[in-house]
């Protein structure tokens, strides 16, 4: 039998990186779910909607050039992103602006689910706070048998600066996994996997080759 936890990670948790709703809401009507690690995971529900939306904040040790080349590394998502079983650039419009497409692998009987996501990063010059939007794009890539396809979505980073390499990342998701899942299923532990990815990213931002990152247009 499939496990509650496992189902859950693999319907909300892949999205936590780069997105699935469909606005990012306001700041009201947060409440704290987890607060573990340094990792403080909100929910709240969301109009005309069963499926809760998500907010996590994390500080890291990085700079913002650093987070950004981490998240930007499509082909390596699958390290930090629980379940991520494809993830293919599909075209690089400029060092900072992408699309990709990525397929989740989510246990039987339920339907892998793939998405195209247009990921855009900008910095707004006297904060220095970095927002990185990520919007599903629907019709983008032939859907393929089998896999059910997201296709309403909405997610954001925001990325501030808060001393010498640390910055504070928020991410905020609302997301509708399509199909016919149970939301109390996909509610239940709405905490768990945003948990799991951040505390992955937590390491994988250290490597090196992020570390060295440098884009034209972000200062840290």
């Amino acid at each position: 039998m499939v496990s509650i936890n496992s189902l859950y990670y693999s319907l909300i948790v892949f999205l936590v990186s780069f997105g699935s709703s469909f606005t990012v809401s306001g700041q009201s009507g947060w409440k704290l779910a987890e607060d573990r690690d340094g990792i403080k995971v909100f929910t709240r529900p969301v109009q005309n909607s069963k499926i809760k939306a998500i907010k996590v904040e994390c500080n890291l040790q990085a700079t913002s050039s650093q987070l950004v080349a981490a998240i930007l590394d499509i082909k390596t998502c699958g390290e930090w992103v629980y379940n991520s079983k494809k993830n293919i650039p599909i075209k690089q419009i400029s060092p900072l602006d992408l699309i990709y497409y990525a397929e989740v692998e989510v246990p039987w009987p339920v339907e892998n689910r793939d998405y195209v996501v247009h990921i855009k990063v900008d910095q707004q010059p006297q904060t220095k706070v970095v927002t990185v939007n990520s919007p599903c794009i629907p019709g983008y890539v032939d859907e393929k048998e089998g896999i059910v396809r997201i296709s309403q979505s909405v997610a954001k980073w925001t990325i501030t600066p808060m001393g010498k390499n640390q910055v504070k990342a928020e991410y905020v998701l609302e997301v509708d996994p399509m199909g016919s899942i149970p939301a109390w299923l996909t509610n239940l532990f709405a905490t768990k996997g945003p948990y799991e990815t951040f505390r992955k990213l937590k390491v994988h931002v250290q490597k090196e080759v992020y570390k060295k990152a440098d884009f034209a247009s972000i200062t840290d």
